[in-house]
């Protein structure tokens, strides 16, 4: 096995961070390694803003759902769909961007970032730091755009906190590898199985980190996909020039 495959095998959440700064040589590795990330047509239509000012964490902190450790950690890295950047490359050719006004426009610009995403987490871990992403910047995208300072035809996706970890926590067990690689076609039949066994690993895993009033997977699962999150995120979009009627 080498260094790359074990790096991402042994990947987990960290929340808990020291008091030290991530240097300026391993955040320029951490963003290479993002801007590496493949994207649509080269479009390279998404953008990370650093955020490494205390106050600015904090705030992002209180909007991601009270996430301390937004706040806590040195290094925030907020992924933002970036089709203001695109669209000039438009103007400069005579030909106005529309791809920003149709759902394939706005779908690939996420699974853009979320490709970089991943990249970062690599690189961030490789470099013997923690990391843990951060969904809960769509909690409250209006306010979210303006503490980035984000210009319309942007969206903030998803974030990223860096930092050394001061606890190196402990790896979540995932589902038997059989609820997630499926041969030629997707055979649902075995899933209910393969659901009540990891619904016992889980309830095993929560009770051992102290944790077993959360329940299960399912439980937990149901709990938060009883709704829909993040109210707003339609509404915030249309407003930064996004459409979804195309």
């Amino acid at each position: 096995m080498n260094d790359t495959i074990r790096t991402l095998k042994a990947h987990r959440s960290i929340r808990r961070y020291q008091d030290a700064p991530v240097s300026d040589a391993q955040l320029a590795e951490i963003i290479a390694c993002a801007q590496a990330a493949p994207t649509s047509i080269n479009a390279q239509g998404l953008s990370v803003v650093i955020v490494r000012d205390l106050a600015r964490r904090a705030r992002i902190a209180a909007l991601a759902g009270g996430q301390r450790w937004v706040a806590e950690a040195p290094v925030f890295l907020a992924f933002v769909v970036d089709f203001h950047k695109t669209s000039l490359a438009g103007k400069k050719a005579g030909r106005p961007q529309h791809v920003h006004e149709g759902l394939e426009g706005f779908l690939t610009g996420v699974l853009d970032v979320g490709i970089a995403l991943g990249n970062a987490m690599a690189a961030a871990e490789a470099l013997g730091l923690g990391c843990v992403p951060i969904g809960g910047i769509r909690a409250h995208p209006r306010e979210m755009v303006e503490v980035l300072g984000l210009p319309r035809l942007t969206y903030p996706v998803v974030g990223l906190s860096v930092g050394h970890p001061a606890d190196p926590s402990r790896q979540k067990p995932r589902m038997d590898v059989r609820a997630f690689r499926h041969d030629e076609i997707y055979d649902a039949a075995r899933l209910p199985a393969l659901v009540d066994d990891y619904d016992a690993v889980m309830a095993r895993y929560l009770k051992e980190i102290g944790r077993e009033g959360e329940g299960s997977w399912s439980s937990l699962t149901a709990r938060f996909y009883a709704d829909v999150p993040f109210a707003d995120v339609l509404a915030v979009a249309k407003e930064q020039g996004f459409g979804f009627d195309r």
